[in-house]
This record gives C-alpha cells, sequence and structure tokens, in this order.
C-alpha cells in the first residue's frame, strides 16, 4: 500500500483518439499543497478527474489514498470550475452542500451526522446565515464558496480544486486563497490554478503539466518553470505579483 495521498505512474489517457495526459509520474505527499500550472488544453482537469475516478487510465496505474481512485472517492473533496454550475437551477445553499453528502445516503434519507456535517462545512466558509438562501441569488465569491463546502461537507482527506478563483475579482479571490490556505493545514489540497501570484505566495510545491508533467519541489515560480508548462519562452515580470508574459517565439 502506497503511503502517498496520490501516487500516478506511467498513467497515459487518450480521449477521443488524442492523447491528453501522456506517461506522467505524480507523487503527493499526505498534508502537500500542490498547485498545478498548464495551458488551455494540456490535461490538467483531465488528471484530476482520474484521481476521482471519472476517467480510466489507457495505461499506467494510479493510487489515492492507498486505493483505487474508485475506491477512494469518499474521502475525496472536488471542486469544479464554477462555470460547470448552473445558477438557475431552484435549489437552496444547504441543499447544495448537502449534496456533498450523497454517498454516506441510506434508506430513510439524511441522518444527524450528515446534517453535522452539511453545518460543519458551512460555518467553514462563513455562510451558515445563508442556508436557506437560493444559490441564483448569491454573488460569485459566494457561490464558489457553497462548492467549497459541498466538498467539506465529505470531510475530505484530499481536496481537488479546478480554477477556482477564475471567475472572481481579485479582491474575493485573495479571501478565498486566504481559505485555502487554512484547509491545506488539515488535508491534502491539489490546486489547478493560473494565478500565479496566489500560487507564489500559497502553495508549497508546483507541478506543470501540457500532457506531460514536470514536478518542482518548491513554489518558486522562474521563466523555466513556466517555460515547461506553457510549451513556449516566457518571460517573468512582477509587479506586485507574478504574471506571464509570452516571449517572441515561432509556433503557436
Amino acid at each position: 500500500m502506497t503511503d502517498f495521498a496520490v501516487e500516478l505512474k506511467a498513467l497515459s489517457v487518450n480521449l477521443g483518439g488524442q492523447t491528453v495526459l501522456d506517461r506522467v509520474d505524480l507523487s503527493v505527499n499526505p498534508g502537500e499543497y500542490l498547485a498545478i500550472l498548464g495551458p488551455n488544453g494540456g490535461g490538467k482537469s483531465t488528471l484530476l478527474k482520474v484521481i476521482l475516478g471519472l476517467h480510466r487510465p489507457s495505461s499506467g496505474e494510479a493510487q489515492v489514498l492507498g486505493q483505487s481512485p474508485r475506491q477512494a472517492r469518499r474521502k475525496v473533496g472536488y471542486v469544479p470550475q464554477q462555470s460547470a454550475f448552473d445558477l438557475d437551477f431552484p435549489i437552496r445553499v444547504s441543499e447544495v452542500v448537502r449534496m456533498g453528502r450523497l454517498d454516506s445516503f441510506r434508506v430513510g434519507g439524511f441522518n444527524q451526522d450528515d446534517r453535522l456535517a452539511v453545518d460543519e462545512a458551512l460555518d467553514r466558509v462563513e455562510l451558515r446565515d445563508l442556508s436557506l438562501a437560493p444559490v441564483g441569488a448569491l454573488s460569485g465569491g459566494e457561490v464558489q464558496r457553497v462548492l467549497i463546502a459541498r466538498a467539506l461537507a465529505r470531510r475530505p482527506q484530499l481536496l481537488l480544486l479546478d480554477e477556482p478563483t477564475s471567475s472572481l475579482d481579485e479582491r474575493i479571490g485573495h479571501s478565498i486563497w486566504d481559505l485555502f490556505d487554512e484547509l491545506s493545514q488539515e488535508m491534502t489540497v491539489m490546486i489547478v490554478s493560473h494565478d500565479m501570484g496566489a500560487v507564489a505566495r500559497s502553495v508549497g510545491s508546483v507541478a506543470c503539466l501540457n500532457q506531460q508533467l514536470h514536478m518542482h519541489p518548491s513554489k518558486e515560480l522562474t521563466s523555466e518553470i513556466l517555460e515547461a508548462a506553457y510549451g513556449c519562452p516566457i518571460d517573468l515580470l512582477a509587479h506586485g505579483h507574478p504574471h506571464r508574459v509570452l516571449a517572441d517565439h515561432e509556433g503557436t
């Protein structure tokens, strides 16, 4: 049995005849706070879905918390990109968060422990007062906290976050990153993000993924690391926070 929270060995995924992940090796220690950087279409979301057991590898191996991804799913919390959530669907905040407990659903409905887990998660994201509010009436930052609470209601050992601040303004996004910092003290966290400033401030290590994965044991962002992630020369500038600038290069 592996001692890693996540262990991928020579893992490849082909979808629609295209190679999305190519011989990926990744070992994530328990309690690690890892950011995954890379271009759109580089396989970042697919990697998370492999860990969730939603995509099967075409070749290679995957273990999550010492089990297969499907077996470990109840121990994993997942926050998708907010754009994947239908705000027009008539549902209350507490009902969305309760969805995180569906794996424990049994004949007779949710029990007291399920209700306690929902309340704990809402308290953690400071939304208990809005538990009966319709999700469609919330701000973008509040909706993001609801999705985080849904993941936390599982009481996960591993938290996966897919571009969790991409649709938020900088002020709200900063407060969300503060919450991630707190959560990383309690569980293993893997986050897909393009927010390089927040990554440089917060995470413990960085992986660059563009079909193939390159692991970096520190959070320091350099032009070389970003070139590995984005596949072209990049100049890293800092005016209060790091951001990427594509240097002159051939190709697309």
